[in-house]
């Protein structure tokens, strides 16, 4: 595992994320004495149920209740399923 400054990391960003990808390392960055963020390297590949996982998280929150509404509409979704959305 690697550290270096945001500035390292703001000037060298192709360099570091060559070496997530290719070297697979973990790299620290620190800005003013304090850990900041932790750099991982990503799977290779992913399924489409990794790839689509947060999509979610993009959405406004009535995409949800309103794709639900219209589905049920057109009988494509049991009135069953649970929304997801719902906390």
């Amino acid at each position: 595992m690697g550290t270096m400054t945001a500035t390292e990391f703001a000037k060298n960003i192709k360099k570091t994320l060559d070496r997530l990808e290719f070297g697979g390392e973990e790299i620290i960055i620190i800005r003013n004495n304090h850990k900041i963020a932790r750099l991982i390297p990503g799977s290779h590949h992913l399924t489409a149920l990794e790839a689509m996982a947060d999509l979610y998280q993009t959405l406004p929150p009535d995409a949800a209740k309103d794709w639900a509404e219209e589905s049920r509409m057109h009988g494509k979704l049991s009135e069953e399923v649970r929304d997801p959305w719902d906390s």
